[in-house]
């Protein structure tokens, strides 16, 4: 039989063994081991050997060790090919143990043939693989099989255990951790630990144990120094010191600082990942003196799946250091100070740390600003469904069009819409949630369009907290993809002291918890926070991190700041309807009487022509009716605005009327005699406004 299997290994040229009769007539298969494509081809008796069901094979020895092969057997198996590579030798041979697919234990026994290339780089191994459990059957086998089970399972208990708590870890560090503290190498009755990264040709320290034991001139160290964790990471190979004696002959420079702590042993082990050296690691000893094949094929092992552990860290860090960067980019890097208002944002990353959302916050200053105290800004909370870079790269795109179709003047509704239509032409999957408030600092006037995100929350000046229930309609591009581009407008007044509270869906939901039920506890957050709005907001992203949760909060806070020495101002209202002489005769004369009394004699006749201007275009250009609004504006300087407002979302236009013109110059002479004017979107329709100071 040994004769038929070295025979079965001298297969000539450089095919695939095929299944031999005599092999197979004895119970023994064939295998064909190709180094340089990573296939190892079985033949059909091999397959019955190995316990093996060929459709569940795909010729990839990783999937052969995964299946069958524990990972000491396996760390044994390949420590032996590899010596016989490094030592030049054309044949190995091993016994080892499988597990079979009902679980039990089974002794196999290997032979294989190295082959060579011209310049003696082996290329492919063929050999035979038997079932050798009748072989070691007898009562000394038993035993020595009896004492290496005990060491297979106290072996496997220590890989087990160490790997296991390696699988949790999400840095560098946490590897670091679990390798120093109680339950990881003190398993293995090491006494001090050492681990060194690849970093640009050197090897940095990162782990030194117990303190005291760091070796001065070692945090930074070349590849080609005489070092033993330089030495492992150049050959690739680890490096077992046996003696006090050795370590001295071999590292003469290194071992007068290892005296101290009484040094009769260390293992140094290359952390090869992904085919290269990403590390090393070294064990030191001071209770024995040599290893045994057993202990160096799990120290083998170990150090595979710490070097395993340590590359998923290493990329784990990575993606989430550049996750953490194009979100950052992605989002405002400042938000502009708004007169009339105390603003707070802030954006929380996920706690599974590498995902990358969607969720965004912008403030956007509008035309027709005014000097009285106030201004006009679009507060925007956002959310792309996804946590991948995928989705902060479609927020990005979406928060700049948003931005640009708001200050451009339009209303929020078309704001959104236009959003939506973006969204749907970028032919993207994704889709995004989100709410667009537009504020009139002066007057306090907020209007609101959503698609699909969740209500805002006002919290009112004595403390109250409400839910503001804005109608709504589909996400951005659902809307736009279904042709439902129409947005309804909900608006609310924003008291001088209250504040709008805009959020992403992070900071309400739990898996396994209600929305509602997430909102309320939300506002009683809110009510029982702070009234400054940075304190408020830090205090909601303190409670969204104790909560913890898979997904990223943003958050917008916009507090009406009430006006400094300010005093009651008078107001002025009427409704002038469409085709009523009467009714523009008599709100002429109102407003007329109205400004005297307020101390306006001076501009009084400005102010009534630029007011009959504004109303008669109203009137004119809409062919609705109009709604007058005059009032005093008290603060550092106090000002008379006039609103007038319209069923129509059509933007005023001046037009250059010529010089026999009779029409056009009502935009002109409003332009002229008032200190400023503007256009604000008032629901489905908008407000034209202008304003004078008062001496």
């Amino acid at each position: 039989m040994a004769d038929r299997g070295a025979s079965a290994l001298s297969l000539p040229g450089d095919r695939p063994v095929r299944p031999d009769p005599v092999l197979a007539l004895n119970g023994m298969g064939s295998f064909d081991w190709d180094l340089d494509a990573g296939l190892f081809h079985l033949d059909a008796q091999a397959f019955e050997v190995l316990d093996l069901p060929p459709e569940e094979y795909d010729g990839r020895l990783d999937t052969l060790n995964a299946l069958r092969v524990p990972p000491p057997e396996a760390a044994r198996l390949d420590a032996t090919v590899a010596r016989a590579i490094k030592d030049g030798s054309d044949h190995y041979s091993a016994y080892f143990r499988i597990r079979c697919r009902d679980g039990t234990m089974r002794w196999t026994h290997t032979r294989g043939r190295l082959r060579r290339d011209d310049s003696g780089r082996p290329h492919r191994v063929v050999g035979i693989l038997r079932d050798a459990t009748e072989e070691l059957a007898d009562s000394t086998a038993r035993s020595l099989r009896a004492a290496q089970d005990e060491a297979f399972r106290q072996q496997t208990g220590v890989v087990q255990v160490i790997s296991a708590a390696l699988a949790h870890a999400r840095s560098v560090q946490d590897v670091i951790d679990v390798l120093k503290d109680t339950h990881g190498v003190r398993h293995l009755g090491a006494t001090s630990l050492v681990m060194g990264l690849v970093e640009a040709g050197r090897i940095r320290l990162v782990a030194e144990g117990p303190a005291g034991s760091f070796v001065p001139g070692t945090r930074v160290t070349r590849i080609d120094e005489p070092y033993p964790m330089s030495e492992v990471v150049r050959t690739l190979s680890p490096r077992f010191i046996e003696s006090p004696e050795e370590f001295a002959a071999h590292y003469p420079i290194l071992w007068p600082h290892l005296t101290g702590l009484r040094i009769t042993s260390a293992a140094y082990l290359p952390l090869i990942a992904q085919a290269r050296p990403i590390g090393a690691m070294g064990l030191l000893y001071d209770d024995r003196r040599g290893f045994s094949a057993e202990e160096r094929a799990v120290l083998v092992a170990l150090g595979s799946s710490i070097a395993q552990s340590l590359m998923r860290a290493m990329l784990f860090e990575q993606e989430k250091d550049l996750a953490q960067g194009l979100q950052q980019a992605m989002l405002p890097r400042s938000i502009p100070s708004v007169r009339g208002a105390d603003i707070a944002v802030r954006y929380r990353s996920a706690a599974l740390g590498r995902d990358i959302g969607g969720d965004w916050y912008d403030l956007i200053p509008l035309p027709g600003d005014t000097p009285s105290g106030g201004g006009r800004v679009g507060a925007v909370i956002g959310d792309v469904q996804g946590h991948d870079t995928h989705a902060a790269a479609v927020m990005g795109q979406l928060r700049i069009v948003l931005r640009a179709y708001a200050a451009e003047g339009h209303t929020p509704a078309t704001v959104m819409a236009r959003a939506s239509v973006f969204l749907h032409e970028l032919d993207t999957d994704r889709f995004a949630t989100c709410l667009y408030a537009e504020t009139d600092l002066t007057t306090g006037v907020v209007q609101m369009v959503r698609a699909g995100h969740i209500d805002p929350l006002l919290r009112h000046r004595d403390g109250r907290c409400t839910r503001v229930p804005v109608e709504g309609g589909l996400p951005l591009g659902l809307s736009a993809e279904f042709g439902r581009l129409e947005y309804p407008v909900a608006t609310l007044e924003l008291d001088p002291g209250s504040t709008l509270l805009l959020c992403t869906d992070g900071l309400v939901e739990l898996p396994g918890t209600d929305l509602d039920d997430g909102m309320s506890g939300l506002m009683g957050l809110v009510c029982e926070g702070p009234a400054e709005v940075e304190a408020l907001a830090d205090r909601l992203i303190q409670a969204a991190e104790e909560r913890g949760g898979e997904d990223d909060v943003a958050l917008l806070l916009l507090r009406r700041r009430t006006p400094r020495a300010a005093r009651p101002g008078r107001r002025l209202r009427q409704h002038v309807a469409a085709g009523d002489p009467e009714a523009l005769a008599q709100a002429r004369h109102l407003i007329r009487a109205a400004v005297r009394t307020w101390g306006a004699r001076a501009p009084a006749d400005e102010i009534e022509l630029v007011a009959d201007e504004l109303i008669t275009n109203a009137l004119l250009h809409t062919g609705g009716s109009a709604i007058v609004t005059v009032r005093v504006l008290e603060g550092s300087e106090r000002r008379l605005r006039i609103e007038v407002e319209d069923c129509s979302s059509a933007l005023p236009r001046r037009r250059d009327a010529g010089e026999s013109g009779v029409f056009g110059r009502g935009l002109l002479l409003v332009e002229r005699l008032a200190d400023a004017w503007g256009v604000q979107a008032r629901g489905s329709g908008k407000a034209v406004w202008c304003e004078f100071r008062l001496p």
